[in-house]
C-alpha cells in the first residue's frame, strides 16, 4: 500500500490525434532524485479530445513532481499520437500540477520523437484539500438474504468535519451474505471519527441488506475504527428503514456516542391547498453533527400523509447530536400537487418528556410558485428568526457557449465553507424565471438559503446524467453573498458528460479571485393590508430605510405569491446596507394595474443586532486574564432589533390625501428580542418626535418665460435635509392649475414628509415624454410650513436633451431670497453670474 496518484492524460483535439499504442508514464521526483519507475496506463482510450484517468500508487512519496516523462510502445496501425497535456494530482499533499505537452510522439511527425519529458507550467499549479488513504471493509452478515444488488452509500463524521457522501458501487457482486468487501478511499483530515451513516436507496422487497460491521483502516498510520451494525437495512424488516446511524468504536474513541430515537411531528399548515404529494425529507442539525436527509416514508400515526391541516410523526434515528439547533425540510416537487405550506415542526427526543420538545416554527409555502420559489427551508427554534439567521448565497451559473452545451439533466452544487459544508443542493428553482435551464451562453441565476458556512473554500457542482441531452459544458460559476461582502468566482470550462473529455459528470472547483462588495444585512419586512373592502392592490410596492449612518437602496417587495391581499400579512427577507438606529421608513407602489389603491395598516422590521456583554467590559481593566476569560470577551450577543411603523391609512389617488407613498416613524419605542436588552436612547427619542415629526412643504416652480419653456413630460422632485435624510423622488402630479409647468406659469405643490431641518438641496428632474418635454426651469421655491420659512433655488436653464448641455435632471442649492431678488430685476446677467448647481 503506498500513496495514490491522479493522472489525467489529455489527448489533442486535432486530426488523427489518437492512438492505439501502449502508453507509459514516469513520474519524477523532486530534484529527480526517485522516480516511479515506467508505468504502463492500461484501459485508457486515447481517443481525440478526450480525457482518460488513472490511479496510479506508488510507495514513495514524489509530490510535487519535478518532471513527467510520457511515451508510447509505437505498435499498432495508428501509433502516432498528439498529447496535449498531463495533469498529476496526489491526493495526500494535495498539490495538482499541469504539465503541458502539444506535441507529437510520432516518428513520421515533427521531430520523430516518441517519448517525451513534460516541464511542469507553475502558474497553473493548484492547492487543493488534502486527503489521506484508508482502507473500508464492509462485513456482510452470514444469514439468509443478507445480500443485496443495491448500490451501498455512507458518510464519515468526526470532531472536525465530516466526509461527502461516497458511492460503493455494486457492480462486482459485493455485498453477498457472509461476505467481507475492501474499498481503497481517500478521506480529509476529520479528526477523531464518531460516527458513520450507511444507506442504500432501492425500496423494492428484494434489496434488503443485512450489515455486520464496518471497519477503517488508515492506511500510513493504521489508525483503526470499527463500527458494529448487526441489523437490517430493509424496507420489510426491523423498522422498516434504509439507513443506519453507526457509532465508533476502537482505541481511538474515548466514549462510544449512543444511538437516539428522535420523534419528529411534521404539521402541515391549513390554508387552502396545503397539503402535498411530492417526497418529503427532513436533517436534522445539531451540536454534534447532522442526521443526513432522511426521506419521511414510515409515518406512525397516519396513512395519507401531509395532508392540510395533518401533524405526521416519524422517528428518525440517529448517533447522539446533542441539542438540535436546526432543521432542514423539503420536498422533491414531484407530483401533481408538489406545493406545500409547512405549519411547523416539532422534535424531542424518544423517551423525554413533551415539555423537552423543540418547535421549529416554518408558517410558509414550499412551492415553485409561490412565496420566493424554494421547496427546500432551514427552520430555527422559536423565537429565532431564519430569515435573519440564515445566508442567502446567490448563484450564477453560465453555459458555455458552444455547439451542444445545452443540458437537460438536474443539476447540483454544494459549497465547502470554512466553518461548515452546505447539503448537495439542486438547482430547480432560478430566480431570474428562464424557463429552460442551462441553455447554451446563457446565465441561470439560483439562491441557497442556509446556515453561516463561513468564506467558501471550493464547491462541487454537477448533474446526475439522466435525459436525453445530459451532456452539459459548464463555462463559469459566481456566488455573490452579500452578507458577507465577498463574491466568489470559479472558472470551469469543461465538459461535464459521459461522452466527452474526461467522462465525469461532476467537478470540484476552486476559487480563482474572491473579489470584496459592499456588505449588506439581512432585513424582515412585515407587510399589514388593512382589512376593509379594496384594501389590496396589485401595484409594485417598494420601501426605502434611513437610520442614522444613512439610507438603503429602494427595495422592491414582491415575490411569486400574490401579495397585499385584503387582511393579509406578507413577508419577505430583504439584503441592504446597515443604517445604524432606524429613523423612519419611506413606503409606496407605483399606481399602476387595476385596484392600484392600497389600504397600508403597518410594517414591522426586524434585524439582526450584535453587541458585547456589559460584564465582559469590566473584565478588560484586570491586567491579568486567564485565556478563558480573554475568550469571554470576544464573545458577540446576538438580539433582534424590532421596528413597527403603523400606517392605517390609505395609498391611493382617489382616497385621503390621494398620496401613493407615505414616510412612516417607529411607532413608540423599538420593540426588543434577545438574550439582552439592548441600551436604546430610541426609546425616549421615538416617544418624543411621534408627536409632530412630520412636516409639510409646499413646493412652487416657476418655469421660464422664454419661448418654448413649458413642457408635457412627467416632473420627478427630490429634496434633502441637512442630516436628515431626504424625501426620495415624488412625482409632481397634482398643481393649483389645470395644465401643469407652461411657460411663465407658478405650480403649487404639497409634499408630506418626516421634517428634514434644514434644506441642503434639491434634485428635479423629467422622463422626457410628452409631444414637447424640453423644459426652462426659472426657479423652484420651497415653503417649510412648519418652522415658516423659505428656501429659494434658482436653476435658470433648460431640462432638454437639444438645449444647453443635454440634461434633463438638476441639482440646486438654496441661496438667499435677496440674490433672487436682485436676479429678477437684472436679467441680462443672471446666467452669466449663476453657477450653483452641482450637476
Amino acid at each position: 500500500s503506498g500513496i495514490v496518484y491522479n493522472v489525467a492524460v489529455v489527448t489533442g483535439d486535432i486530426r488523427g490525434a489518437g492512438t492505439n499504442s501502449k502508453i507509459h508514464v514516469i513520474l519524477h521526483g523532486s530534484k529527480g532524485l526517485k522516480n516511479s519507475g515506467k508505468i504502463f496506463l492500461e484501459g485508457g482510450e486515447f481517443e481525440r479530445a478526450r480525457t482518460d484517468l488513472f490511479n496510479v500508487e506508488i510507495a514513495a512519496l514524489l509530490s510535487p513532481l519535478s518532471r513527467v516523462t510520457i511515451g508510447h510502445d509505437n505498435c499498432g496501425v495508428s501509433s502516432g499520437w498528439f498529447c496535449e497535456k498531463v495533469v498529476v494530482y496526489c491526493p495526500f499533499t494535495g498539490i495538482e500540477q499541469t504539465f503541458p505537452c502539444g506535441k507529437w510522439l510520432d516518428e513520421d511527425e515533427g521531430d520523430g520523437l516518441i517519448e517525451r519529458e513534460l516541464y511542469e507550467m507553475v502558474s497553473l499549479r493548484q492547492r487543493r484539500l488534502k486527503k489521506s488513504p484508508w482502507s473500508l471493509w464492509i462485513w456482510t452478515s452470514d444469514i439468509k438474504n443478507a445480500g443485496t444488488d443495491a448500490t451501498i452509500f455512507f458518510q464519515i463524521y468526526g470532531d472536525k468535519g465530516k466526509s461527502d457522501e461516497m458511492k460503493l458501487d455494486n457492480n462486482s457482486d459485493n455485498f453477498e451474505t457472509g461476505q467481507t468487501d475492501k474499498f481503497m478511499i481517500e478521506l480529509p483530515d476529520l479528526g477523531t471519527f464518531y460516527k458513520l451513516r450507511i444507506w442504500h436507496e432501492k425500496r423494492n422487497p428484494f434489496a434488503g441488506w443485512h450489515l455486520n460491521k464496518v471497519t477503517l483502516l488508515k492506511t500510513l498510520t493504521k489508525e483503526k475504527y470499527s463500527f458494529s451494525c448487526g441489523r437490517w437495512l430493509d424496507i420489510n424488516e426491523d423498522d422498516n428503514e434504509i439507513v443506519r446511524e453507526l457509532p465508533a468504536e476502537g482505541s481511538l474513541v474515548t466514549e462510544v456516542m449512543p444511538v437516539i430515537k428522535y420523534r419528529v411531528t411534521v404539521c402541515t399548515g391549513t390554508v387552502s391547498g396545503s397539503g402535498t404529494d411530492a417526497n418529503v425529507f427532513v436533517c436534522l442539525i445539531g451540536d454534534q453533527g447532522d442526521t443526513g436527509e432522511r426521506v419521511l416514508y414510515n409515518c406512525i400515526n397516519t396513512v395519507n400523509k401531509f395532508e392540510k391541516g395533518n401533524a405526521d410523526e416519524f422517528f428518525v434515528e440517529a448517533v447522539t447530536l446533542k441539542q438540535v439547533r436546526r432543521v432542514r425540510i423539503g420536498h422533491d416537487g414531484k407530483g401533481g400537487s408538489s406545493g406545500w405550506y409547512l405549519a411547523k415542526v416539532i422534535v424531542r427526543e424518544e423517551g423525554q418528556p413533551e415539555s423537552e420538545a423543540v418547535e421549529f416554527p416554518c408558517y410558509r409555502w414550499l412551492d415553485k410558485n409561490e412565496d420566493d420559489g424554494q421547496i427546500v427551508r432551514e427552520l430555527v427554534p422559536a423565537g429565532e428568526s431564519p430569515m435573519l439567521k440564515n445566508v442567502s448565497y446567490h448563484i450564477s451559473v453560465k453555459t458555455g457557449d458552444i455547439p451542444g452545451a445545452s443540458s437537460d439533466s438536474k443539476v447540483f452544487i454544494k459549497l465547502y465553507g470554512e466553518k461548515a459544508d452546505s447539503s448537495k443542493e439542486a438547482l430547480l428553482v432560478s430566480d431570474n424565471d428562464l424557463g429552460n435551464y442551462f441553455e447554451r451562453g446563457r446565465v441561470d441565476e439560483f439562491t441557497l438559503d442556509t446556515m453561516d458556512i463561513g468564506k467558501i473554500n471550493r464547491i462541487l457542482i454537477g448533474h446526475d446524467n439522466v435525459g436525453l441531452r445530459s451532456g452539459w459544458f459548464l463555462a463559469s460559476v459566481q456566488i455573490t453573498v452579500p452578507v458577507q461582502g465577498r463574491q466568489y468566482m470559479f472558472p470551469c470550462n469543461r465538459w461535464l458528460d459521459k461522452d466527452e473529455a474526461d467522462g465525469r459528470v461532476e467537478v470540484e472547483v476552486y476559487p480563482s479571485e474572491i473579489v470584496p462588495i459592499e456588505k449588506l444585512i439581512n432585513y424582515e419586512v412585515s407587510v399589514v393590508t388593512g382589512d376593509m373592502r379594496a384594501a389590496g392592490t396589485n401595484a409594485k410596492v417598494f420601501m426605502q430605510i434611513y437610520g442614522e449612518t444613512g439610507k438603503t437602496e429602494l427595495i422592491i417587495l414582491e415575490n411569486r405569491s400574490n401579495n397585499f391581499e385584503r387582511g393579509a400579512t406578507d413577508i419577505f427577507k430583504r439584503e441592504a446596507a446597515d443604517v445604524g438606529k432606524i429613523y423612519k421608513i419611506r413606503i409606496g407602489h407605483d399606481g399602476k394595474g387595476i385596484g392600484d389603491g392600497w389600504f397600508l395598516e403597518s410594517v414591522m422590521l426586524k434585524r439582526l443586532a450584535t453587541k458585547m456583554k456589559e460584564s465582559d467590559k469590566k473584565k478588560k481593566k484586570k491586567k491579568k486574564k486567564s485565556d478563558e476569560e480573554e475568550e469571554e470577551e470576544t464573545k458577540v450577543e446576538e438580539a433582534m432589533d424590532v421596528y413597527t411603523f403603523v400606517a392605517h391609512r390609505w395609498l391611493a389617488k382617489d382616497e385621503g390625501d390621494k398620496e401613493l407613498v407615505v414616510e412612516l416613524v417607529p411607532d413608540g419605542e423599538s420593540a426588543l428580542e434577545g438574550k439582552y436588552q439592548r441600551q436604546c436612547v430610541c426609546v425616549c427619542v421615538c416617544v418624543c418626535v411621534c408627536v409632530d415629526t412630520t412636516n409639510t412643504y409646499e413646493v412652487h416652480v416657476l418655469t421660464g418665460n422664454v419661448w418654448g419653456a413649458g413642457t408635457d413630460a412627467n416632473v420627478f422632485l427630490s429634496i434633502y435635509g441637512i442630516g436628515r435624510g431626504d424625501t426620495g423622488e415624488r412625482q409632481l402630479k397634482r398643481s393649483n392649475n389645470l395644465n401643469k409647468f407652461e411657460k411663465g406659469q407658478v405650480d403649487v405643490f404639497t409634499i408630506k414628509a418626516i421634517d428634514l431641518g434644514e434644506l441642503k438641496k434639491l434634485r428635479i428632474r423629467h422622463d422626457n415624454s410628452g409631444a414637447s418635454p424640453s423644459w426652462f426651469l426659472e426657479r423652484v421655491e420651497i415653503v417649510d410650513l412648519k418652522e415658516s420659512t423659505t428656501y429659494y433655488f434658482p436653476c435658470q436653464r433648460w431640462l432638454a436633451v437639444e438645449e444647453d448641455d443635454g440634461q434633463i435632471v438638476r441639482e440646486l442649492v438654496p441661496v438667499d431670497e435677496a440674490f433672487v431678488k436682485k436676479d429678477s430685476e437684472n436679467d441680462g446677467q443672471s446666467l452669466a453670474t449663476l453657477g450653483l448647481e452641482q450637476k
